[in-house]
């Protein structure tokens, strides 16, 4: 009597395969993030003291950033700070410097993009900010203070940051809109949007996320008055020729013109 394998080959190349797939899945899964610095190729880390020699400007500060708190307890401290956003610097600092050994986050967002990964998702949206022409570092300090200007116990103002090159929203307007006080991001992605000029909704559905709407029989009620055939048939709010000030106006307090 001939006795029959107890594993045939196939079995046995199958049940390899599914042991060794397990085993890869367990190691690269995990239930958090995991972050690595970036590399730049024969460099390593040398810690923030180095830098400090060159760009003490920058290191003075930098312990009231936003993005020193990246900075880990224990042995591995001097491998983060500068070297987390800039790679390692053994080679930048022993030829004295130089642009083409080490990274420089404003030139290239990838190295934001390693932590900010939302981010990256957000900019290949199709109404954004030109990557390439506005860098991260146009809007964000990474080595001094909050990364984000104004707001908290700052004297700026929280619209600061987007002031800079967006001056002829400035102000002061002699009737405002309100919502200027909160922050331009309370219409605006300034990262990206599927929507045009970067807003956060389309059409009137923005404008009734603050404005109080009550639908009764006869029409739909906005301040007073009955919207529904401006809505239906104008389009919206600020492009069909009711509230086109929408940042703010000097001679109309319903922001017509």
């Amino acid at each position: 009597m001939k006795i029959r394998p107890f594993a045939s080959r196939n079995a046995l190349l199958f049940g390899g395969t599914a042991a060794w797939g397990l085993l890869l899945v367990s190691c690269v899964t995990v239930n958090r993030t995991l972050l690595m610095p970036p590399s730049v190729p024969g460099a390593t880390f040398v810690g923030a003291k180095d830098c400090a020699q060159c760009h003490e400007d920058l290191t003075r500060s930098f312990g009231s950033a936003t993005h020193a708190k990246l900075m880990t307890p224990g042995d591995t401290r001097r491998e983060m700070g500068c070297e987390a956003c800039h790679g390692p610097g053994s080679v930048h600092s022993k030829a004295g410097g130089g642009a083409d050994n080490i990274l420089n986050p404003a030139r290239n967002p990838d190295t934001c993009y390693q932590c900010h990964t939302d981010k990256r998702g957000e900019f290949a949206l199709p109404h954004t900010h030109p990557a390439g022409h506005v860098t991260c570092t146009d809007c964000h300090d990474p080595h001094r203070g909050d990364a984000i200007l104004g707001g908290g116990t700052r004297m700026a103002a929280t619209n600061e940051t987007c002031l800079k090159c967006h001056e002829a929203q400035r102000g002061p307007y002699v009737f405002e809109h309100e919502a200027l006080r909160d922050h331009c991001t309370a219409c605006h992605n300034p990262h990206g949007s599927v929507n045009a000029k970067l807003l956060k909704a389309r059409n009137a559905t923005l404008c009734l996320q603050c404005h109080f709407q009550q639908q009764t029989a006869t029409g739909l009620f906005i301040g007073g008055r009955d919207h529904s055939s401006y809505l239906v048939q104008r389009g919206t709010c600020w492009s069909a020729g009711c509230h086109e000030a929408v940042h703010g106006s000097h001679v109309s307090s319903s922001l017509r013109f």
